[in-house]
């Protein structure tokens, strides 16, 4: 019998100052049984930070050649592609090849510098791409917030992230690895 998601409800305020950018998000997250909480979470953070009207958390771990995340125009053609963790670099090309823009969250301490060395190479001249890189400090903050029942804020002002969930709080910076253009 294979086992199904865990539902996460999540109420997500979003102030970006950085691009003018304030909105509340009722978020429904299915968590796959194979997928942790700090992968989840990093996921949230990817939607919060990116936040959109038409963001959606994509079918991810449970579909191969989907994204984590997904964000299309209204015509249904894809805009962004959100990938978190260490993707195969063939992946994250034909993501290029095929949304506008393309985003990577990774994640997971010294794994990020090795993967990231494994792939500069064939993923610098994706114009398209922008890595950038969760800190295990975040992660673990993050992991430590999951509920199944979430009311988080999130404030963005050059470049720092300000995370609450009205118990705890953290900040953090992302360090980008590659930038699009």
């Amino acid at each position: 019998m294979a086992l199904k998601a865990t539902i996460f409800k999540a109420e997500l305020s979003v102030a970006d100052i950085d691009r003018g950018y304030y909105a509340d998000h009722s978020l429904t997250i299915a968590r796959h049984p194979s997928e942790t909480d700090e992968r989840m979470m990093v996921r949230l953070l990817a939607f919060a930070l990116l936040a959109d009207e038409r963001l959606e958390f994509g079918k991810g771990l449970s579909s191969e050649d989907e994204p984590d995340l997904v964000q299309r125009d209204l015509t249904g053609a894809l805009e962004r592609w959100i990938d978190v963790g260490l993707p195969d670099e063939r992946d994250v090309r034909k993501a290029c090849g095929r949304a506008r823009e393309v985003d990577v969250f990774a994640y997971g301490g010294r794994a990020v510098s090795l993967w990231w060395e494994t792939v500069r190479g064939k993923l610098d001249s994706q114009q398209r791409l922008t890595v950038r890189e969760v800190t295990p400090e975040a992660t673990q903050a993050l992991a430590a917030m999951a509920s199944r029942n979430m009311r988080l804020q999130v404030t963005i002002q050059e470049g720092h992230l300000s995370i609450t969930d009205h118990e705890t709080a953290f900040g953090t910076e992302l360090r980008v690895l590659k930038d699009r253009g």
